[in-house]
């Protein structure tokens, strides 16, 4: 292995103890593919086994903690205490190369698919009409009521207590990508007069509850050291969404509630850049400099090579979280340790999918998804 490549395999132990073999994370990843019923597949499974070995931590693709959370099609669930015998068995296939494991859950808020939902509601921190996306339609939601929000946020620990006694090492929480943690924290979205909106502190008042209960629900459940993280994005491109200055606030009030990490989700960890501003500087640069070792950090964002990951560490990460190259390398890590980087696929050939162990619907949507992955035949 090159020399300039050994920090990233070395280990690495969170606050909490839990100490990882590596500092190279797989990704949560949607991969469209859980049964109908929303149990793990076997499809799933084995993409799952297939990409472990090598890697330090494993956090999952995310699972909903309400039936009108749904954001994706063909998404576990983890919301009834039915769900835990398909968590362990994504649990068991995270596990099975050595790497802990963490369960990412979340509530996909206005990003909801009303198709999918009970009674086709979707439910937000306030009324406010949504962009189509490429994943869920424009809808306008309905503004949660004061006891419904207690019920959420009793879900996200009811979740977290599934995923201890399906087996995992942690959780993480999606604040990120305008799921309903970021709805609550947005000023764009959340335009709430009573206590759960208005001032950033009020609007903090939500995603500080969940974790708050997801911590209640760790120190009485868990029998050994537990992971909680959570996933951020930096900013929104509406006028008058979420700036780097409210979340700079969300990152200290973060850290003083002790969560084992920070997961900045980026487009690209070297070209994503804050919205209002002309510095020159990458939100990856901000926010690294804004945490400053206080709390470990962690960052995704198209990160393909091994000099990707070296370069993104020497910025002030601590665990870099590879997903795009790991789908066309399932044995990244692998090639990296034995000196075979030449060897990293940057596209995915049509003939080899098989030995991807791609689930169908996740090909699928790779397919059609553009200029997401170079496709050959």
């Amino acid at each position: 292995m090159n020399a300039q490549y050994n920090n990233m395999f070395e280990s690495f132990t969170l606050n909490n103890g839990v100490t990882l073999r590596n500092r190279i994370v797989m990704a949560p990843m949607t991969t469209w593919s859980s049964n109908d019923d929303y149990t793990v597949s076997d499809a799933e499974e084995n993409y799952y086994k297939k990409r472990v070995n090598g890697v330090g931590l494993v956090i999952t693709g995310c699972t909903h903690v309400q039936p009108n959370g749904i954001g994706f099609t063909n998404e576990f669930a983890g919301y009834d205490d039915a769900f835990i015998p398909s968590l362990r068995k994504l649990a068991d296939a995270a596990k099975s190369g050595g790497a802990a494991a963490v369960l990412q859950i979340f509530h996909a808020g206005n990003k909801a698919l009303p198709n999918l939902t009970p009674n086709g509601e979707v439910v937000s921190s306030s009324a406010v009409q949504t962009e189509a996306t490429g994943f869920a339609p424009s809808v306008l939601p309905r503004e949660l009521s004061h006891d419904e929000i207690l019920d959420v946020i009793h879900a996200f620990g009811e979740t977290t207590r599934r995923a201890i006694e399906a087996g995992f090492d942690g959780v993480e929480i999606h604040g990120a990508h305008g799921f309903l943690l970021q709805n609550f924290f947005s000023p764009f979205f959340n335009r709430r007069e009573d206590q759960w909106g208005g001032s950033i502190e009020n609007r903090l008042r939500f995603p500080l509850a969940v974790i708050d209960e997801m911590k209640r629900v760790i120190q009485k459940h868990a029998t050994k050291p537990f992971i909680l993280g959570y996933r951020i994005s930096p900013d929104e491109h509406q006028e008058g969404g979420l700036r780097m200055k409210d979340t700079y606030v969300l990152i200290d009030r973060l850290i003083e509630v002790g969560v084992d990490y920070i997961h900045a989700s980026l487009g690209d960890v070297f070209t994503s850049k804050p919205a209002d501003t002309q510095d020159e500087k990458t939100h990856l640069e901000f926010i690294a400099e804004h945490v400053s070792g206080r709390v470990t950090l962690l960052a995704a964002g198209s990160m393909v090579t091994p000099d990707d990951v070296n370069k993104a560490m020497n910025q002030g990460i601590s665990l870099a979280a590879i997903g795009q190259t790991l789908i066309m390398n399932p044995d990244w890590v692998e090639k990296v340790q034995g000196g075979r980087e030449s060897e990293i696929q940057t596209t995915i050939k049509a003939s080899k999918v098989n030995e991807l162990e791609l689930p169908e619907k996740l090909w699928g949507f790779i397919q059609a998804s553009g200029p997401w992955f170079n496709i050959e035949e």
